[in-house]
């Protein structure tokens, strides 16, 4: 129990990449992933949905949505977390590219992942989730903020893949906005019940992949340190065994925290799955913008009825 194992459908795969689905810097809660697979030998790709507008970088243009970002890729100096993580991935050795999307709606985003199938030769994508929001329905409570993470899942369930992963860690932070872990626990439940749920692991600090996703966010609070992720550092904090109302940075200063050893948690879950049973993501497939991924979800909302708020019993 105190060694990184994941899924074996993801650990006999060959060539996999591990995307951060709902922006800012959610790939980084995909690091632990990627060096167990990296010390197994296989093939690893980082991506992420960006909140940088790419376009105004000299990042290299793939497709509509799809970017090559570079340690050496310029603009956007204050901000720029997957130029950020491929620094300094490549300090360790070779030149690490990460693959950024611009934030659109499904139909560019899925062509991204299309090129990327392709070019890559992929037989595997593990979409991360910084927080466990990407596995509401839509008649949870509340849904969190859930365009990003609806438009990479839509696109990806897309592909044609032999493994496809939803991975989650972070469990509790996204209670700011609004979500109900009851009702994610619910969902949970309905994805066991169909053999989808694929397990769940501590991050223990000692483990190597886990120090490096440590240091990784370490530096990424240096480089961006009037934005630093307040999901990673919520998990850090966690890992680390810091409990209750604590604060890694100021941005949380105003809010009332509660760090508990289940931020730790890394879920896995079948991609296919977990799209099945979202209420409303066909509604997403041919939305060109972030907005129409926003409205969709929005009118959506207003013809269903949802499940009540609960507390978790204590």
């Amino acid at each position: 129990m105190d060694e990184l194992r994941l899924p074996s459908a993801i650990e006999n795969s060959q060539r996999i990449l591990v995307a951060g689905a709902g922006g800012g810097f959610d790939v980084y809660a995909g690091l632990p992933i990627y060096e167990r697979l990296r010390h197994l030998g296989k093939k690893v790709y980082l991506a992420n949905l960006s909140f940088v507008s790419l376009g105004t970088t000299n990042a290299q243009a793939l497709t509509r949505a799809l970017y090559a970002v570079e340690p050496t890729t310029t603009g956007q100096d204050l901000y720029f977390p997957e130029r950020t993580l491929a620094q300094y991935l490549s300090q360790r050795g070779g030149n690490v590219r990460v693959y950024a999307f611009e934030k659109l709606g499904v139909a560019p985003i899925r062509e991204g992942y299309g090129y990327l199938v392709q070019t890559l030769g992929l037989d595997a994508i593990v979409l991360v989730d910084g927080g466990t929001d990407i596995l509401l329905r839509g008649d949870e409570a509340g849904l969190g903020t859930p365009a990003e993470d609806m438009a990479s899942l839509a696109a990806v369930a897309a592909m044609d893949v032999p493994t496809r992963v939803v991975a989650c860690v972070g469990f509790g932070v996204d209670t700011y906005h609004g979500v109900c872990h009851a009702n994610w626990l619910e969902n949970v439940a309905a994805l066991a019940a169909d053999g989808a749920f694929l397990g769940a692991t501590a991050l223990l600090e000692r483990m190597p992949e886990v120090r490096l996703y440590l240091d990784a966010v370490n530096a990424a609070d240096t480089t961006t340190q009037f934005l630093p992720s307040i999901v990673n550092g919520s998990i850090v904090s966690a890992i680390e065994g810091r409990f209750g109302d604590y604060h890694r940075n100021p941005r949380t200063q105003s809010s009332k925290l509660f760090i508990n050893p289940l931020m730790s948690l890394l879920w896995a879950f079948d991609l296919v799955a977990v799209a099945r049973r979202n209420l409303y993501l066909d509604r997403l497939a041919d939305t060109e913008t972030i907005w129409d991924v926003h409205l969709a979800i929005e009118y959506f909302r207003e013809t269903v009825s949802c499940r009540p708020w609960e507390a978790i019993p204590h």
